[in-house]
């Protein structure tokens, strides 16, 4: 299968639009054999949550789709941000490439955020070996891009091997970076205006009937899409943004080309003419920062399905009470297993590759543990 083969089977799956379709097995369309899965994420998260380290772990979890892409230059392929950690999948043809950004990303993440990463390419077929599957869908939250979702068990297989140490890809040696151009995290965190910013995962129990477990995710996001103590983190009109930027370290850390000193300079540089750009609405040759505010808020991935439900709520303790009381009750019966975990505020981690595009992603999660804290809470749940 050639580069523009692989890319043209993503590319063929239709967009589906209203994320409460999102269990329709119709829209999911199975990865070719030749293909593979790759997956990363930190190693004890937990004590990077417990010592504050939210940034960089979601910093961390950011790079490894931004390498990625940046090693595929730009070729359209299927990925999903897990907060501590990324999966995505490829074509044969892009595999090394793939290989090649996943090994300095994980040096990257030593080197530079003082986390250790670990990362593991799975072959398709290893998985359907095992009677599971890998099938992709992609979901529009807006007119200018989409979002892969993932289902058929292959992925969490996937994860879990990887975490025995099998298909490991090794860290590169130091010195060898990753490209991460546009990996940016300038705004600043966002403030609950609901009451709390509630993280939501949901996975299936083991042998759970696939439609009681869908019945239960559909039950959950209409709870969602109809309460009006819910909604969106990101506010209309975008996050805060300030000078210097509250993840100016990170963006330092994330560039490439000279000492760190003459970064540090550098960035400063570049993110104090943005702010001064999008503070006064200063239209450069064909940005407009009013539109890209717009696109921010409407390219929020805030909600996802990666063999789990994912979701960062801006929403009141009531909604939370119901939602633990209709998702403790279906754990009850067998149906999922779940973890929530409530904060103050939500943070994002932006990859815009080019401002003049309306197809930047930006990653949400909870600003104080976020996804990685609601799977400690389902872990602690389940035993």
């Amino acid at each position: 299968m050639s580069n523009k083969s692989a890319a043209d089977f993503y590319g063929s799956i239709p967009v589906f639009r209203g994320f409460a379709r999102l269990m329709e097995p119709a829209l999911y369309r199975s990865l070719p054999d030749d293909w593979t899965v790759g997956v990363a994420d930190i190693v004890d998260s937990t004590t990077a949550i417990a010592d504050r380290r939210y940034k960089a772990v979601n910093m961390a979890g950011a790079a490894v789709i931004a390498a990625v892409t940046n090693g595929l230059e730009g070729r359209e392929f299927p990925f999903v941000f897990g907060g501590d950690g990324a999966s995505f999948a490829v074509g044969p043809d892009d595999v090394e490439r793939a290989r090649g950004a996943l090994a300095a990303t994980a040096s990257w993440v030593r080197e530079d955020l003082g986390l250790a990463m670990r990362v593991a390419l799975v072959p398709v077929a290893a998985i359907r070996a095992h009677g599971l599957d890998v099938r992709v869908a992609r979901y529009g939250p807006s007119a200018n891009l989409s979002y892969a979702m993932f289902s058929g068990g292959g992925l969490g297989w996937a994860e879990t091997a990887m975490k025995r140490g099998e298909f490991a890809v090794q860290a590169a040696p130091p010195g060898i970076e990753p490209d991460l151009s546009g990996l940016s995290c300038r705004f600043e965190e966002i403030p609950s205006a609901r009451g709390l910013i509630l993280s939501v995962l949901v996975l299936p129990a083991q042998d759970a009937d696939p439609r009681e477990y869908r019945k239960v995710i559909e039950d959950i996001i209409t709870l969602v899409e109809h309460s009006p103590d819910s909604g969106r983190p990101v506010p209309a009109g975008g996050p805060a943004l300030k000078w210097p930027p509250q993840g100016l370290d990170y963006e330092v850390r994330a560039s490439r080309g000279g000492p760190l000193f003459a970064r540090r300079v550098r960035i400063l540089g570049r993110t104090l003419f943005v702010y001064l750009i999008m503070r006064f609405g200063i239209r450069i040759g064909g940005f407009e920062p009013a539109l890209y505010t717009q696109q921010v808020v409407e390219n929020s991935d805030f909600r996802k399905y990666d063999d789990a439900l994912r979701m960062i709520l801006d929403c009141t303790e009531e909604l939370a009470r119901a939602l633990s009381a209709r998702l403790t009750d279906a754990a009850s019966r067998g149906i999922v297993r779940h973890g929530l975990h409530r904060q103050d505020a939500a943070m994002m981690t932006c990859f815009t590759p080019s401002a003049l595009r309306p197809d930047h992603v930006h990653f949400i999660d909870g600003a104080r543990g976020g996804y990685a804290s609601a799977a400690t809470a389902l872990k602690a749940a389940t035993g």
